[in-house]
């Protein structure tokens, strides 16, 4: 298959332009209503919300209510102003008053806390479900062009960095701004004139603050997107695959290099953003925690003037209230910047959820089950196709390709590499789109067909196997959840490999590792043409499921492969011309279009491109040799991947269809 690539390739190997890609980074993508998208994610939870809201006022009024009590305590309980003894009966209600209060004041936190720590973190949940539901219903094409580190980034490391502003911001800034505004209201009754003092710098500040964090939220893009890149680096070297390259060419050194480089990338990062904003905190709690001097000072002079109505107990009030004004200042400061650092994340989140699918089901689609023609009848009619990325002067994948593939039939698939077979398959489930002509499944265009049910209808075998990291039965168990143990093992049996599983030592509940490391490549391709028989489809799509076997095993697997196909409509694709010798109809593939259709005799006979390809494969396996010779021996009790009751196919059973013409002259001339 071509197209599909830019982003897949292997960092270390090719040059980067470091600081345009850094520069590139920052600049976050614009998203229209990008607020209103973020607090629309809290509607489900509108009442706990509610509920949350009523309390954080509460407890917000709650804490400015003691300071006021201190100027009762100081000039009625203390020192009355009148010079009469401390009024120890006012003085035991204020206290009583006032330890009351601070109760309160813990019980409603305690629970604010549950319900704010329940809501954030489940519409933090949710985002992360919805972005990953998102990214299930992307077309075969996003993933073939961007990292899989990427993806795994935008996940983890973005909507994770956005849930603290999920958790806290929605009670932050109302408990905050109720207690500001309680506060300054209480300093206001107090005394006005030091009001002013005390909140005379204030506006200053907040122009400052929003300098401030414009800078955390260019870091915090910048931060985001070298996560990425360590996560995509973790990804690619740390997986078995990547470890066996990095291994087998002793780059390990060099991968090692690669990602501390872009960890003292990240660290550096991490201290500008930490330390982006901590100047501009420093100097607002040095000017806050300056003003009760400053009102000391002023005090003196108004006392000094012959002000009565400055006393001991309004000093001690106004500086208390004041005090109790610094942190949820600093709070409303603290989470502005965060809000605006994390627009950058939610930005990056919300263009993920934003991207629309290549692929989508039509407003009219209907179901295969509701299609005109015969189950399992494939059809191409003149199709074209152009990968998206593909570079405008570049050839068509495919052009004018049509063939039809009757229920039940066998169609193979043969040519050069990269001549556009695979694509054929994948243009067959609608795993990519067609860039013109259609293709027919069931006698209906795929395009007017749900998705859902054309896969349903389809099993496919890859070259590349893959099997999850668990236990065998749960990786045959995903083509068919509600499967009995009988039908796991009758489609084991098909499959040539129940026998094998049996010696395992723990069965089918042997873990097979991490993309099935576990087991030879035999094994896994039997398991997982024991899975797709599971499903049980009446379409069978082959990738060239034996090309990366041994003989032995691809002999093995191939016996599989027939058991599987019987019945069914089968489309394969071989490099091994030998694999698909008995198909109905050969189709010879080179550069997009089909140059030559026929069975393997007819095809041998005309001497065109076929005919050269079974040349080449002769002359490096002989093909022709092992026809005329005997059949080799058979050792069963040698074999730890042949069933013992398996039919065994001799050479000549093999190539039954082709012996008419492979005796030719002109197939010896090849």
């Amino acid at each position: 298959m071509r197209g599909g690539g830019g982003g897949g390739g292997h960092p270390g190997f090719r040059p980067v332009d470091t600081e345009a890609q850094r520069r590139a980074n920052a600049e976050a993508p614009e998203i229209p209503n990008l607020g209103r998208r973020v607090v629309a994610l809290f509607r489900p939870y509108k009442w706990s919300i509610l509920i949350t809201g009523v309390l954080v006022v509460a407890g917000a009024g709650i804490a400015v209510i003691p300071p006021l009590l201190v100027q009762r305590v100081f000039d009625d309980a203390l020192f009355p102003v009148d010079g009469s003894p401390p009024d120890l009966s006012l003085l035991w209600k204020l206290v009583l008053a006032m330890i009351a209060l601070f109760l309160l004041s813990a019980a409603v936190g305690v629970v604010q806390t549950w319900l704010t720590s329940t809501v954030g973190n489940r519409v933090t949940g949710d985002l992360r479900v919805k972005l990953f539901d998102h990214l299930q219903s992307m077309e075969l094409g996003f993933f073939t062009r961007t990292k899989t580190g990427v993806i795994q980034s935008r996940l983890q490391n973005d909507v994770g960095g956005v849930s603290g502003v999920l958790t806290n911001a929605v009670t932050s800034i109302l408990g905050n701004t109720v207690t500001v505004v309680a506060s300054l209201v209480a300093m206001i009754l107090i005394d006005w004139r030091l009001t002013i003092i005390a909140v005379v710098l204030m506006p200053f500040l907040i122009l400052v603050q929003r300098r401030v964090g414009q800078v955390r939220a260019r870091i915090a893009g910048e931060t985001q997107e070298s996560l990425s890149e360590l996560t995509a680096i973790t990804q690619e070297t740390l997986s078995v695959s990547g470890i066996l390259l990095s291994k087998s060419f002793n780059r390990q050194r060099t991968e090692s290099a690669r990602y501390a480089d872009e960890n003292v990338n990240q660290v550096r990062l991490q201290v500008r953003r930490a330390m982006s904003g901590q100047g501009f905190f420093a100097v607002v709690q040095v000017i806050m925690a300056s003003v009760p001097a400053i009102i000391y000072l002023v005090s003196g002079y108004l006392i000094g003037g012959g002000t009565d109505a400055i006393t001991a107990g309004t000093i001690v009030a106004f500086t208390t209230v004041q005090a109790r004004l610094l942190m949820p200042l600093m709070g409303l400061m603290r989470v502005s910047l965060d809000l605006q650092t994390s627009s950058a994340l939610f930005a990056r989140i919300f263009e993920y959820l934003d991207l629309v699918p290549a692929i989508r089901d039509s407003p009219d689609a209907i179901d295969v089950a509701d299609a005109p023609g015969p189950l399992g009848r494939i059809e191409f009619r003149d199709v074209e196709f152009r990968y998206p990325d593909a570079a405008p002067d570049a050839r068509a994948t495919l052009q004018g390709v049509s063939f039809v593939a009757e229920p039940g039939r066998h169609v193979a698939f043969v040519g050069p590499s990269g001549a556009g077979k695979t694509t054929v398959l994948y243009l067959t489930p609608r795993l990519y789109e067609a860039s013109g002509g259609s293709v027919l499944f069931a006698g209906e265009d795929v395009r007017r067909l749900t998705q859902e049910s054309i896969i349903d209808n389809v099993g496919i075998v890859s070259q590349e196997t893959y099997l999850f990291h668990a236990t065998i039965r749960e990786n045959l168990r995903y083509a068919k959840p509600e499967a009995t143990d009988a039908e796991v093992e009758a489609a084991c049996r098909a499959a040539n490999i129940h026998h094998v599983i049996e010696r395992f030592e723990k069965g089918y509940d042997t873990v097979v590792g991490e993309r099935g490391y576990r087991l030879s490549g035999g094994e896994k391709q039997r398991i997982a043409i024991a899975r797709v028989l599971l499903k049980d489809p009446p379409v069978l799509l082959l990738d060239e499921a034996t090309s990366a076997l041994d003989t032995v095993s691809e002999r093995v697997v191939q016996e599989a492969l027939d058991a599987a196909a019987r019945g069914r409509t089968t489309l394969s694709i071989a490099h091994r011309l030998s694999t698909v010798i008995a198909a109905d109809v050969i189709h010879v593939v080179e550069a997009g279009h089909i140059v030559e259709s026929g069975t393997h005799a007819s095809l041998l006979a005309e001497g065109g491109l076929y005919a050269e390809l079974a040349a080449q494969q002769l002359a490096t396996t002989r093909i022709l040799e092992a026809e005329d010779a005997e059949p080799p021996a058979d050792h069963p009790d040698r074999r730890a991947d042949t069933a013992p009751d398996a039919p065994v196919l001799t050479s000549e059973e093999v190539l039954a269809a082709g012996r008419g013409s492979a005796g030719d002259p002109e197939w010896r001339d090849h």
